[in-house]
C-alpha cells in the first residue's frame, strides 16, 4: 500500500514540476505554444503516423532539454551564489543543449512538412 501512495505521490510532484516549469519559464511557454502549433499543422496535413511519432519525439526533446536546463540553472544559482567561471559554462553547456535540441526539431519539421506545403503550392 505504501509503495502505490509513494508512486501517486511521484507522479503529483512530477506533474508539480512541469507545472512550475510552465509558470515560471518563459522558453517552456514558447516550447509548449510551438508544440501545439506543430500538432495542428500535423492534422490540417494529415501527417503519417510515423512522421507524428518523430515529431513527437522532437517536441519531448526539446521540452524536456529546456526542462533539464532549467533544474541545471536553479542548482547553479542554489549553488554558486557569485559570479564563477564553472558556473557559467554549467549554465552556457546547459542552454547549448537546449538550442541543439531546437535546432534538430527545425530541421526534422521541415523535412516532414517540406513535402506536405510543397503540395498546397
Amino acid at each position: 500500500m505504501d509503495n502505490n501512495r509513494s508512486l501517486i505521490s511521484s507522479f503529483g510532484f512530477a506533474v508539480e514540476g512541469i507545472s512550475h516549469a510552465l509558470k515560471t519559464n518563459r522558453n517552456l511557454k514558447i516550447h509548449f505554444t510551438v508544440a501545439f502549433l506543430i500538432i495542428l499543422a500535423s492534422i490540417y496535413f494529415h501527417v503519417n503516423p510515423f512522421e507524428m511519432g518523430i515529431l513527437g519525439v522532437m517536441i519531448l526533446l526539446v521540452i524536456s532539454s529546456e526542462m533539464i536546463n532549467t533544474a541545471i540553472e536553479e542548482m547553479v544559482n542554489l549553488i554558486a551564489t557569485d559570479h564563477r567561471k564553472e558556473a557559467k559554462i554549467a549554465k552556457d553547456v546547459a542552454a547549448g543543449m537546449v538550442l541543439l535540441a531546437s535546432i534538430g526539431s527545425v530541421i526534422v519539421g521541415i523535412l516532414i512538412f517540406a513535402p506536405y506545403i510543397l503540395r498546397l503550392i
